[in-house]
C-alpha cells in the first residue's frame, strides 16, 4: 500500500520523539523539518497534524508546535477506553459478521503471520490496523466505528511502540487468532473478552511501554 510522504514523516518524527532525539517539551520548527526531510513545509504541516491528533505533539497559536509525552495515567486511561471500546465492537460483531468479513479478517491474519514470520513490525502494524478497522465496520454501529477511529488514530504511535517489544508480534498474532475464532463461534462475551485483554495495556506490557517513553524523555 502507497503512503503519502506526510505520513512517512511522521512516523519518523514519532521515532525522532521515542529515541529521545526530540525531547518532552522541544519546539519543532516547520523550517529545520523541512531542511532535515527534504521537502516543502506542506507535508511538515500535515505531519505535525497527524502527530497532534495522536497528542504526541501540542499546537499553541502564535507559539509553534511542542512534543508533548502523555504522562502515564492519561496514557492508560486511554488505553483503558479503547480496550472497552473494542470489546463493544466485538460483543456487537459476534452476531452481526458476514461471512466475508470473517473472510477479509482471516485473510488480514494471514498477511499479519507473514510479517510476524519476517518479523516486520512496520508491515504488521499496518496490517493489525486493518484488522481492527473490520472488527469497528462490523459492529454494524457507524458511530462507535467512528469513535473507535478517532481514539485509535490518537493512540497510534503507541500501540505501534508496544508491538516492538520482544515477542509481542508473535503473542498479538495469537490474541488476534483468538478473537476470530470467538466470532466464528458468534460467542460475544469470548470475543470481547478476548480483545479488551488485546487492546489493554496492563502489567508488563505498561511497563514496557512506560520503561520506553521513560527512556525517550532521558
Amino acid at each position: 500500500m502507497e503512503h503519502k510522504r506526510s505520513d512517512i514523516i511522521a512516523n519518523q518524527i514519532e521515532e525522532l520523539i521515542f529515541d529521545g532525539t526530540f525531547t518532552d517539551g522541544e519546539r519543532l520548527d516547520e523550517v529545520q523539518l523541512s531542511d532535515r526531510f527534504a521537502v516543502s513545509r506542506t507535508p511538515i504541516r500535515e505531519a505535525l497534524l497527524r502527530l497532534a491528533q495522536s497528542g504526541l505533539v501540542a499546537h499553541y497559536p502564535r507559539r509553534g508546535v511542542f512534543v508533548r509525552q502523555p504522562g502515564p495515567i492519561e496514557l492508560i486511561e486511554m488505553f483503558e477506553v479503547m480496550a472497552e471500546l473494542e470489546a463493544t465492537c466485538a460483543r456487537l460483531a459476534a452476531s452481526r459478521i458476514s461471512d466475508a468479513a470473517i473472510d477479509e479478517l482471516n485473510a488480514t491474519n494471514a498477511r499479519c503471520n507473514a510479517a510476524v514470520q519476517d518479523n516486520d513490525t512496520e508491515r504488521y502494524y499496518r496490517e493489525n490496523e486493518q484488522f481492527h478497522a473490520i472488527l469497528y465496520r462490523e459492529s454494524g454501529n457507524s458511530f462507535l466505528e467512528q469513535e473507535c477511529l478517532r481514539l485509535h488514530r490518537r493512540l497510534q504511535p503507541f500501540r505501534r511502540t508496544q508491538l516492538r517489544v520482544r515477542g509481542r508480534l508473535k503473542q498479538s498474532m495469537q490474541e488476534h487468532e483468538h478473537i476470530v475464532s470467538a466470532l466464528e463461534d458468534g460467542d460475544g462475551q469470548t470475543a470481547a473478552d478476548a480483545i479488551r485483554s488485546h487492546v489493554a495495556v496492563q502489567g508488563e506490557k505498561f511497563h514496557h511501554l512506560m520503561a520506553r517513553l521513560k527512556t525517550a524523555a532521558e
